[in-house]
């Protein structure tokens, strides 16, 4: 059955861990959705010195009131986010094994200022699943389904059970899994569905390894 997930900015592990058991299969992204506020749609959970923390991006919203469809949200570059982001993530994985690899595929998406923020969790989601070698055709929506049915098709939902806000059992309990390093676990111990360039930095090559034993059993 194809997955169907809301757009997000540097995805959860979870989502990554799911589009890895389709090798070679279709992943549809929520592209008529509403935005919604306090959603993976616009931050994401990374690891710092001082432990799980966030990075929102900030978006420009309507004057007009009233939803936003999720393609037309547009990213607020007025606030210094940007360079907040990069200082953070250099500040937090520039001692991880494989930072230097990835981290100017990263930096230069950032770094192309897109105006959407879809346009923008998309180039960051196809690097994440190209760089971890996860083949999947990643395809749109062309218009809503409450009951996630896409192309005639029913779909598995996860577009508002993958949230900040609200824990899921998508992985393996935290007791149970196997981790992986962190540069910080010895301080902290291991924190597990952190956003997925967590992972890439960290394990490299070895990510799709690791996502194809994630999934809760």
């Amino acid at each position: 059955m194809p997955k169907l997930f809301s757009t997000a900015y540097l995805p959860p592990i979870s989502c990554l861990a799911l589009m890895a058991t389709d090798m070679g299969g279709k992943v549809y992204i929520e592209a008529c959705e509403s935005y919604q506020k306090q959603s993976y749609r616009n931050r994401c959970r990374f690891y710092a010195a001082d432990g799980v923390q966030s990075l929102n991006i900030p978006v420009i919203h309507s004057h007009q009131g009233g939803r936003i469809p999720i393609r037309e949200v547009r990213i607020d570059y007025s606030k210094p986010w940007l360079i907040q982001h990069k200082r953070a993530i250099i500040s937090a994985y520039r001692q991880a094994a494989y930072f230097d690899y990835y981290a100017d595929d990263l930096f230069a998406i950032l770094d192309s200022r897109q105006e959407k923020i879809f346009d923008l969790n998309t180039s960051l989601t196809r690097m994440l699943l190209d760089r971890m070698g996860i083949e999947v055709e990643l395809s749109f929506t062309e218009e809503y389904s409450r009951e996630a049915i896409v192309e005639g098709v029913q779909c598995a939902d996860y577009r508002d059970l993958i949230h900040p806000k609200r824990p899921d059992t998508i992985l393996g309990n935290q007791e149970e899994m196997k981790p992986y390093f962190q540069v910080f676990a010895r301080k902290y111990g291991f924190i597990n569905n952190l956003s997925s360039m967590d992972l890439l930095f960290n394990e490299g090559p070895q990510s799709l390894d690791w996502l194809r034993n994630a999934i809760r059993k």
